[in-house]
């Protein structure tokens, strides 16, 4: 019987391991293959090379991503903590109203900021009425960030919610007692024990917007270039598979930095680092 147990484990995990070698190591191996070779298969160095031809697409993507980010932590932080003092029922509802956005198709979500925020859409014949000046938000990066915040908020809320409501209640009256006010508890007691839901929020929220591609054309409509659209481009467009493969390579080594950064606050049990 002892000896089934294992082969019991190999067994469940095999689909786990076929899935993952099928579509997780297999495309992250033809990736980094396509990088180093021409069209011809031979070896070559001059696609990692020409990549600082597109250091202003990086850095685009970058700041727009922090950017983002940021304003998700700005807007999810307060919203957590409102959370948390409510009562069950009321956290459970308002919880299914944060995921509800999640439950339609990402596409949709994105075109419809599109029919509110365009020069004839619904906002501005708002306004109109209101006989107030119209505005231009569409082709502009206030757009292109509208549309990861709004995107990504839930995935900065969930992380920093589950957190903060796990923590001990007495560290709060501990901390009154002491004679810390509102803002001072907040400050050295749950900003701290909340750092691990903080960092799944930005791991959460700053990969995908690094990466996206869907947000910018939309939003922008196609005006406003991230480096998702260049290697979408590459790969459909110009069928440039070595180049887009270089992109791609060099994006997904930004991602594993930006989570190896994020892991820094956090050990494997999710507590704090000192």
């Amino acid at each position: 019987m002892r000896q089934l147990k294992p082969l019991a484990r190999r067994l469940l995990a095999s689909p786990y391991i076929v899935w993952a070698v099928l579509f997780v190591l297999a495309p992250m191996v033809f990736v980094v293959y396509y990088s180093f070779t021409d069209r011809s298969g031979a070896w070559t160095l001059e696609n990692i090379l020409g990549l600082g031809s597109y250091a202003q697409l990086f850095g685009r993507s970058i700041w727009y991503s922090i950017v983002a980010t940021l304003l998700c932590f700005l807007l999810a932080y307060p919203l957590a903590l409102a959370l948390c003092k409510m009562k069950v029922k009321t956290q459970r509802i308002l919880v299914m109203l944060v995921m509800l956005p999640m439950w339609m198709s990402f596409l949709i979500r994105t075109y419809a900021w599109l029919v509110l925020l365009q020069d004839e859409g619904i906002v501005n014949h708002w306004l109109d009425a209101l006989s107030l000046p119209r505005f231009h938000m569409i082709n502009t990066p206030g757009a292109v960030i509208l549309g990861m915040v709004y995107n990504y908020l839930p995935f900065m809320i969930l992380p920093i919610y589950t957190t903060l409501s796990k923590l001990d209640g007495s560290l709060h009256e501990a901390a009154h007692d002491l004679g810390a006010n509102a803002a001072q508890t907040l400050w050295r007691v749950t900003l701290p024990l909340s750092l691990p839901g903080i960092a799944s929020g930005i791991t959460m929220v700053l990969v995908p917007s690094i990466s996206t591609f869907y947000i910018s054309q939309k939003m922008s409509t196609g005006n406003i270039f991230m480096i998702g659209d260049m290697i979408e481009q590459k790969f459909v467009m110009d069928y440039d598979l070595n180049m887009g493969a270089a992109l791609s390579l060099a994006l997904m080594v930004m991602v594993i930095v930006s989570m190896m950064v994020m892991r820094r606050f956090t050990d494997n049990e999710g507590e704090v680092i000192p």
